[in-house]
């Protein structure tokens, strides 16, 4: 067994997968493919240099070292949202590809007999799989990604470098899945939508820590510099 190496970890969902036919699943898994190929190329990310794991809807992808994280969440996801949206846009709603995007960073073994263990990509699975995440996506038809990502992930690479995105249009929620001993929080937007838009998507207070604090990322509540650990904002 060699040493598990950090790395970015991605995980990547298509909604309604299952509820399709043979041709249109068959259709769905093409589109998915060369969708992201042509995202990744179009912002100078190579994906042959990516380690992934494929199931027909979707993938888990663990990336180089040397990769940039700005690149992947500021660049590469706005990009493939807009080819979703444009690939989609001719299509019926039953034919449409929607992705739900996580994005995690943490240790992983890239040695597993049957995948790639590790706590991290754990971690970033059960983000993806979430409710609030599914219900976001849901609330706009048109929307190709919802993207959710790891409290360190929003604090250093969203938050600090944000390109393309936009660190206002992220709310934070909360993942529990109790039956799985998972309980954590992360920060969630749909590209290119408002997310204040739309009913409360967990079960915290509207108005309390599941919004971005008002005045966002320009005047910070309280002289608060930057999101701690927990998701919340430290001075």
């Amino acid at each position: 067994m060699d040493h598990p190496e950090r790395r970015l970890l991605i995980s990547v969902d298509m909604e309604s997968y299952s509820r399709r036919g043979n041709i249109l699943q068959y259709e769905a898994q093409q589109a998915f493919r060369e969708l992201l190929q042509a995202a990744a190329g179009a912002v100078g990310l190579d994906r042959v240099t990516w380690s992934t794991q494929r199931a027909g809807d979707g993938e888990l992808a663990i990336l180089p070292r040397d990769v940039s994280e700005s690149r992947v969440i500021g660049r590469f996801v706005p990009e493939l949202n807009r080819r979703l949206r444009a690939y989609n846009s001719s299509r019926l709603p039953a034919a449409r590809v929607r992705l739900r995007i996580a994005v995690h960073q943490g240790l992983v073994h890239l040695d597993g007999a049957n995948g790639f263990p590790g706590n991290a990509v754990v971690f970033v699975s059960r983000l993806c799989d979430a409710d609030p995440v599914r219900r976001a996506l849901a609330a706009f038809p048109d929307a190709g990604v919802a993207l959710v990502v790891s409290t360190d992930i929003y604090r250093d690479v969203v938050f600090e470098y944000p390109e393309e995105m936009r660190p206002e249009r992220f709310r934070r929620v909360r993942i529990s899945k109790p039956d799985k001993g998972f309980d954590e929080y992360a920060w969630l937007c749909v590209v290119d939508e408002d997310l204040s838009t739309v009913p409360v998507l967990t079960g915290d207070d509207p108005g309390g820590s599941s919004a971005v604090p008002a005045g966002f990322p320009g005047e910070r509540p309280g002289g608060a510099t930057a999101p701690d650990a927990d998701g919340g904002w430290a001075g």
